[in-house]
């Protein structure tokens, strides 16, 4: 998980706690699994005895941060930001321990640290620090030179300098961490802490940017961001994301986010070696729970069981709830049926060639039923007469039809 540090930082990590912090900028309505890399690496610091700090960018969220853009960042309104910020304060406080008195997580709201200071001071205090040479070498700066950078992206790394500083004098905090792309305004933060207290010894570490072996970075499905927010990816999408990984991947990514210790990594990858499946299981249960809670993996699991387990009985079905079968029914093909149509004791065949499209006619329909392809709730369908009714409705509204192995779907009752 490390990617460049500062010299003298191992030392200074064996000689006893540590209190370093990582910040995050609440430009999003949640955070996602991209943020949940950096939230691991206060994890594992935290799990090693140190003391982690999380600082939301309720100042720095108000500026943009140019690392990693090539175009002006939009910028939000306050109000946005700060209904961000609560959001995501909450959605941390669940992921790092805050109650032990040893080494208890903190978190921090930056907008804090500039609340008593007017921009002549900022000026003074602040800018005077770094030097324009100094500041125009940083990465984040020296791309967009030619495409152009607004004085506001270009104070950014000001910001996040005088952060440092600020931990610093107030927290003890000695080192700062953060995803590569952050390497220049970290580093800036060690200059400026140095410049102010010469006698001071701190540290920067970052962490690689993930990237997928197929080259795409990590975080996103095809569609879109893997939020933490189970209102923005479902704890089934969720569970998915992590059954899907590449297999390239995935050794990779358990060395990431497992919190099982090496032994027991490695020797599950021995295990496993020839069913890679099984440890992405393994890895999206953890995480599952982890996030969402042990009832959010349960309905996870059981959805995807009906969904892509072949062998899912009937039984199975019964057992799931009404959410669990409207998140099938946005999963796979559905239909919605008037409840006065089941009144009429409707034939199957009828249901599945007139008011559904499952086949595309009543021969086919028959075809269907005499080759053995069709079942209705996980049941074969072996009666060319066969009705469907109330009864056979699961939470009175929905019943599964599948045609063949593959071809499922599901019919809602209005």
């Amino acid at each position: 998980m490390i990617q460049d540090l500062t010299p003298g930082l191992e030392e200074k990590l064996n000689s006893g706690m540590v209190i370093g912090y990582i910040g995050f900028d609440p430009t999003a309505p949640s955070m996602t699994i991209g943020n949940y890399v950096q939230l691991m690496l206060l994890t594992h610091f935290q799990r090693c005895g140190h003391k982690p700090i999380v600082v939301m960018g309720g100042a720095t969220g108000r500026i943009g941060d140019p690392s990693g853009k090539d175009t002006e960042r939009e910028l939000k309104s306050f109000d946005e930001l700060d209904r961000n910020l609560d959001f995501q304060v909450e959605q941390v406080k669940k992921l790092l321990d805050f109650d032990s008195k040893e080494n208890g997580a903190i978190i921090l709201n930056n907008l804090d640290f500039y609340k008593d200071m007017n921009v002549l001071t900022f000026l003074r205090d602040v800018g005077k620090n770094l030097t324009i040479n100094y500041m125009m070498a940083k990465e984040s700066v020296k791309r967009r030179v030619d495409v152009g950078m607004s004085y506001t992206e270009f104070s950014y790394q000001l910001l996040q300098a005088y952060d440092f500083l600020y931990l610093f004098r107030n927290n003890g905090c000695v080192l700062q961490m953060g995803g590569s792309d952050q390497w220049g305004n970290i580093t800036s933060g060690t200059e400026f802490i140095r410049r102010n207290e010469p006698n001071a010894e701190v540290y920067a570490l970052t962490s690689p940017l993930l990237t997928k072996a197929d080259g795409k970075k990590f975080g996103k499905s095809e569609e879109g961001n893997i939020w933490l927010d189970p209102n923005m990816t479902s704890p089934y999408k969720f569970y998915q994301f992590w059954l899907n990984v590449d297999d390239r991947d995935l050794m990779m990514l358990t060395r990431y986010f497992s919190l099982e210790n090496r032994d027991k990594i490695e020797n599950r990858e021995k295990e496993y070696h020839e069913d890679p499946n099984a440890l992405k299981a393994l890895l999206g249960k953890e995480l599952t729970i982890r996030i969402h809670g042990e009832h959010a993996f349960e309905s996870a699991r059981r959805v995807s069981e009906i969904l892509f387990n072949p062998k899912a009985s009937k039984e199975q079905l019964q057992q799931l709830n009404p959410s669990e079968l409207e998140l099938i029914a946005s999963e796979i093909p559905s239909f919605k049926i008037n409840r006065s149509i089941l009144d009429q004791n409707s034939l199957l065949i009828d249901i599945l060639s007139e008011h559904t499209t499952i086949v595309a006619s009543k021969s086919e329909a028959r075809r269907a039923i005499q080759s053995n392809a069709i079942s209705l709730n996980k049941a074969k369908i072996l009666d060319l007469e066969a009705q469907v009714n109330r009864e056979l409705l699961l939470h009175d509204k929905y019943f599964m039809v599948e045609n063949g192995k593959k071809n499922k779907f599901i019919v809602v009752i209005n």
